[in-house]
């Protein structure tokens, strides 16, 4: 069975907009969140990852009818679509997969009020709830005809992604897949709604915010963004000689069947599907979920201990850029593709470690050579997926 090998991506995140971009916030440790003024509820002030850009017109097309996470997922698939020449390919044998978690939450928010109402009703009213708008918005910014799905696995979307385009190039069903997440989910449904259940971090300060591995803090950094790759068999990009700047070795997602909000806290569930995922190998490092919500960056802690001791050293890009949900798992291996072509660990910022002093936490930029990387991800109701990404 031939390899499955990445040939090109896109980003758009909190300071990010391009490789380079995402490469100097990685390399130096750089927070691009910021703060999140709601001028109607002062007290509702939060820290939040925002990206300035609209995406309103994208390469002299205007989206202004489209929701957010659709604008940024098109943004992001046609950077990676010029990176990894995809014109190469014919139309139908371009599969389109893009996971997302909240959706068009901000536009149905918006126009909630307008929903009783025929005449002020907006004309693109169905296409907003209609969540596939994402995949085929992409699929036809691209031109591409194959077999497109929006995934809506919450924050596991785009590993889950991923593994549905590697099982369609390895069973001959298209040549090439485009497969990734976005959300933008900075309104108040998302943001009441974390808070609720006391998982948002609520402070205003933003070093003190979505601190990862951290008993002294609590609650992530809410954040929008979309990450995008291409995914193709290794021959066809050796035969058309384009680059190549990962291995996906494997990817293992399960649920845990649990009930709404729940999960495995003991991470017994996650431990099977870290260690089926790594298999033989020794990462270079853990590519982590840890964003903040102590249970699960203890869960972090456990299958990282349980796997390797303190042999592999862990690190979470989220005091950089924030939680992005369903586009998380495609930036977390964007970084780590970045990771192996320049030769370092980014680092985990925000934290000192305070309880988990155990754990072979990455602080400062490492520099050195890696060869593998594990990438985690959880998600509501015990979504739990794994990725090992190996250099090419």
């Amino acid at each position: 069975m031939d390899d499955i090998v990445i040939t090109g991506y896109g980003i758009k995140a909190p300071g990010v907009y391009d490789k380079n971009s995402f490469l100097n916030v990685l390399d130096k440790g750089i927070c691009t969140q910021s703060i999140l003024k709601n001028e109607n509820q002062p007290d509702t002030t939060i820290v939040a990852g925002l990206i300035e850009e609209n995406f309103l017109e994208i390469n002299g097309e205007n989206y202004k009818r489209y929701p957010r996470f659709v604008r940024m997922a098109i943004a992001a698939a046609l950077d990676a679509s010029k990176m990894s020449n995809l014109d190469h390919f014919k139309p139908h044998r371009i599969a389109v997969i893009i996971g997302t978690s909240a959706g068009a939450i901000l536009e149905i928010e918006q126009n909630s009020a307008a929903s009783f109402d025929l005449k002020s009703f907006p004309i693109h009213g169905v296409s907003i709830v209609d969540t596939h708008t994402l995949s085929g918005s992409v699929a036809e910014a691209l031109g591409t005809r194959g077999p497109t799905f929006t995934l809506t696995t919450g924050c596991t979307a785009s590993i889950d992604a991923v593994l549905m385009g590697k099982l369609l190039l390895e069973n001959g069903t298209v040549d090439a897949c485009i497969v990734g997440g976005t959300d933008a989910p900075l309104g108040q449904w998302t943001i009441n709604g974390f808070k609720k259940i006391r998982s948002l971090s609520t402070e205003t300060s933003i070093d003190q915010a979505g601190v990862p591995f951290s008993t002294k803090h609590r609650g992530f950094v809410l954040a929008e963004g979309a990450g995008v790759i291409v995914l193709e068999r290794r021959q066809s990009a050796q035969a058309r000689e384009q680059r190549i700047y990962g291995k996906i070795e494997r990817v293992i997602s399960r649920n845990e069947g649990q009930k709404l909000l729940s999960f495995d806290k003991t991470g017994r569930h996650m431990l099977e599907v870290f260690q089926e995922a790594v298999g033989n190998t020794t990462p270079s490092y853990v590519n982590s979920q840890a964003l903040g919500i102590e249970s699960n960056d203890q869960i972090e802690r456990f299958i990282l201990m349980e796997t390797f001791g303190s042999d592999v050293p862990i690190t979470s890009i989220k005091g950089m850029i924030g939680h992005t949900f369903g586009a998380m798992g495609a930036m977390q291996i964007i970084s780590s593709l970045l990771s192996m072509e320049y030769g370092f660990i980014p680092p985990t910022i925000k934290t000192s470690g305070n309880g988990f002093e155990d754990v072979p936490i990455v602080y400062d930029t490492r520099h050195q050579a890696v060869e593998s990387v594990c990438i985690t991800t959880h998600g509501s109701s015990g979504n739990n997926a794994c990725l090992l990404l190996t250099h090419a």
